[in-house]
């Protein structure tokens, strides 16, 4: 069975957090309760630290969230196949995006290991997720957010379809669209052909790096359409795809501070890839990223964070 990609749930920061604008109004009460449902605390904050992150979000200070995306199949626990640190800084108005490839070796905090990123989540769920992240990041992550692999095309046809610059030329022969030819140049997709966009690595001469620079272009695009928006009913179908799709430690009341205080930043989007060298250990396949690329990523981070 070929490798399902998992698209992030940077589509719900834009889709939700960002993209709503001055038509949250019309929907608060659909959208409480949407928020309610994604919920899920990653362990139980204390008052002290509820009240920080309020402070925060009120004064505009930089953020940092964890977008993850999970495959997670019937009996399967999954595992976190795209994972995107991302920092927003109002000030500046940037929105960072830095793609960790799944198969990053790393140590597995909490585990006790070192093995492919992405195993994290299988062995731990979204806490050993973090855990593993912010040690390999070298920061702090305020926010998660998980989707699994159902909600890029319910958004994609909720939010009437994207329109992405493609890079390469080739036909997808996989479950989506098999057949479907995806030319060269501007592309228009569909909720099912923004999967077989997606999804695609071994007809990419980059791999999993060239995959994930079309997962974030269809984030952006993503985000870019709904913030276009103008009609309530497709707020309606976009609720009802995160709903079903999403979980996140942000709160309502937090969301509704990120969406009036840092909605700028969709202007200002720097992405960067996590780099490495290939490594085969014990019969595996790794990517081997030096300290240097390390140091080179935390500086990165931190200097959007205004550390």
């Amino acid at each position: 069975m070929k490798k399902k990609v998992i698209i992030t749930i940077a589509s719900i920061v834009g889709v939700l957090v960002i993209g709503i604008g001055a038509y949250i109004a019309y929907l608060y009460n659909y959208v409480e309760k949407t928020a309610g449902k994604m919920y899920e605390p990653v362990e139980e904050e204390t008052k002290t630290e509820a009240k920080q992150k309020e402070e925060a979000l009120g004064n505009k200070k930089p953020i940092s969230i964890l977008l993850m995306g999970v495959d997670e199949r019937e009996g399967d626990v999954g595992r976190s196949d795209t994972l995107i640190v991302m920092t927003l800084n109002p000030t500046t108005g940037k929105m960072q995006m830095v793609s960790i490839p799944r198969d990053t070796r790393a140590e597995i905090v909490g585990k006790g290991t070192t093995n492919k990123i992405n195993a994290a989540y299988a062995y731990g769920g979204v806490k050993m997720t973090l855990d593993t992240v912010e040690e390999f990041a070298g920061i702090d992550m305020d926010y998660y957010i998980q989707v699994n692999m159902e909600a890029l095309s319910d958004l994609v046809d909720a939010v009437g379809g994207i329109t992405v610059e493609n890079d390469l030329d080739w036909i997808d022969e996989g479950y989506y669209k098999k057949g479907y030819h995806y030319k060269k140049g501007t592309l228009q997709l569909d909720g099912a052909k923004a999967l077989g966009f997606v999804r695609m690595r071994h007809l990419d001469p980059e791999g999993d790096f060239g995959r994930n620079e079309r997962q974030r272009k269809v984030i952006t695009a993503i985000i870019n359409q709904a913030a276009s928006i103008k009609t309530v009913s497709h707020f309606d179908n976009i609720l009802n795809a995160l709903g079903s799709n999403v979980k996140t430690n942000i709160t309502f009341d937090e969301m509704m501070k990120i969406q009036k205080n840092y909605r700028n930043v969709r202007n200002n989007i720097e992405q960067y890839e996590v780099k490495g060298s290939d490594a085969t250990i014990n019969g595996s396949y790794y990517l081997v990223v030096s300290d240097e690329e390390k140091a080179k990523v935390n500086k990165m981070l931190k200097e959007n964070l205004g550390e």
